[in-house]
């Protein structure tokens, strides 16, 4: 790859994401080839540390499909990953070619679609930036750091006619396609509430007071690609970014955004709530943590009541003993409580119930295994209506995490009786409370030195996809990232 060649791609998105395309000429010469219902479909994978590997091995499955460039900002991991690659596929130099810069893998006319893994802050923007290329795009959930850059990854793959698919694989999973179905019929009568929860139990992250620096092995620059080069104020630069506002967005967005695209699909909504409000914390943990460990939020969908139940700490006080984490199970995953029954579904499947608690239907599934081939199959045939996951659906689960992170940084602290006030509306919002409460003593929380920060309630325009009325203000400044040269996603993509 020439330095000539790589200037000239960054020239070429410079301009393009500055508003002056014309009609992706300046990308025409990069533009896959149509390989036919049966060519050999060619990927490229970047960020292959964690999910990304598990990328790599589950599409080289897929018959006709070939990984041949692999991306990481750290050397060390890339080194390894090529290797371990050659050693497994008995591939070659000629076979597989590692990247510390997506852009030089966007260069190349022999890749067809890249698959993003890396974290969450650089999800949106290699997304456009390969669509601009002409490339098809698999990306890892979240799909978008904010609700402004998701819109723009929709308006990209439009634009540019590609196939993208959300790492939401959920979506592909045979129990919540066929529960959404029964309960889209009405087969256990009107839905009355959706409690949405993911209870486990995780660790701090530790606490630093200087920074740390910055391993030899990474080329920093691009591993902050969008986000500033600040100083790294946590002792792990990897997945501990989760826990922080600049590259991550706490378990609402990790784990939550799984069962709350689930909530979307199983109702069958075609867009996001319109109200919420949150309040939690990030209680026990004195650590570099930004994101709150204890988050719950109460949303409104055209008069359906939503609770979204996101937990990190241990329940010592109940069952599993002071370092045990044991949950109370029905309430992991989805809970939709209907008329006459209610179905309880998580990753794997799940059951429908009558409302006397037996058991009536079984919900089998496999968590989504076939969402990787879900996603070769529509850029065989070139629909993005064959996507199980396509990118504005994507991007509209992602939004209500979005919505949950917003209104809880959009806040202050509260009282328990301020946070109860808030949530009377609904009666599963205050037995959540009353849950919560008897956790937090569980793990000697003191609520008046450490209280919960609660945001106002806020209303949410589905067709702006902005906050609106008296508390505007508050919510909208967290709307959009900022970026940093020249990693930046422009208004018009």
């Amino acid at each position: 790859m020439s330095e000539m060649n790589r200037r000239g791609f960054l020239k070429r998105t410079v301009a393009a994401t500055a508003g002056s395309y014309a009609a992706l000429s300046s990308f025409k010469h990069l533009v896959p080839s149509a390989r036919g219902a049966n060519g050999e479909i060619r990927l490229a994978v970047a960020g292959i540390r964690g999910r990304g590997g598990a990328h790599v091995s589950d599409f080289m499955k897929i018959d006709g499909v070939k990984v041949v460039a692999l991306c990481d900002p750290d050397k060390q991991v890339l080194e390894q990953g090529v290797a371990s690659f050659k050693k497994r596929y008995n591939a070659g130099d000629a076979d597989i070619k590692g990247y510390a810069d997506v852009r030089e893998i966007l260069d190349r006319k022999d890749v067809d679609a890249l698959v993003i893994a890396a974290p969450n802050h650089w999800h949106s923007l290699m997304t456009v930036w390969a669509c601009q290329a002409g490339k098809h795009v698999y990306v890892e959930k979240p799909v978008s750091h904010s609700i402004w850059e998701g819109r723009k990854m929709v308006e990209a793959a439009r634009k540019y006619d590609r196939i993208v698919q959300a790492g939401t694989q959920h979506r592909s999973c045979p129990a919540v396609q066929e529960a959404a179905k029964d309960l889209q019929a009405g087969r256990y009568g009107k839905v009355l509430w959706v409690h949405c929860s993911k209870l486990q139990s995780r660790t701090s992250i530790g606490k630093v007071t200087e920074p740390t620096p910055v391993p030899a092995n990474i080329d920093y620059n691009l591993w902050a690609g969008p986000t500033p080069m600040a100083p790294i104020m946590r002792q792990n630069l990897h997945y501990d970014w989760h826990w922080t506002w600049t590259c991550g967005d706490g378990e609402m967005a990790n784990w939550g955004i799984h069962y709350l695209d689930d909530v979307r699909h199983l109702l069958g909504w075609t867009d996001v709530p319109t109200k919420v409000v949150a309040a939690g914390n990030r209680f026990a943990w004195d650590d570099n943590g930004e994101t709150p460990n204890m988050h719950f939020a109460l949303m409104d969908y055209d008069g359906l009541p939503l609770v979204v139940d996101i937990r990190n700490l241990p329940d010592p006080a109940r069952r599993g003993g002071k370092d045990g984490a044991v949950y109370l199970t029905s309430r992991g995953g989805n809970y939709i409580q209907c008329e006459n029954g209610s179905v309880r579904i998580s990753r794997g499947g799940g059951w429908a119930y009558d409302n006397e608690g037996k058991r009536v239907h079984q919900y089998k599934g496999n968590g989504g295994s076939g969402h990787a081939q879900n996603f070769i199959d529509a850029m065989r045939s070139g629909r993005r209506e064959d996507l199980a996951a396509e990118i504005e659906v994507g991007h509209l689960g992602t939004t209500i995490c979005h919505q949950a992170n917003v209104a809880w940084r959009a806040g202050q602290d509260a009282t328990v009786d301020q946070v109860r006030e808030n949530m009377k509306s609904c009666e599963d919002a205050l037995n959540t409370l009353n849950d919560m409460l008897e956790q937090l003593e569980g793990n000697a929380v003191d609520l008046a030195k450490q209280p919960f920060i609660m945001g106002p309630m806020l209303t949410y325009d589905r067709k702006t996809e902005q906050f609106t009325g008296d508390n505007a203000a508050k919510a909208n400044k967290f709307l959009k990232c900022s970026y940093r040269e020249p990693f930046v996603i422009r208004d018009s993509v």
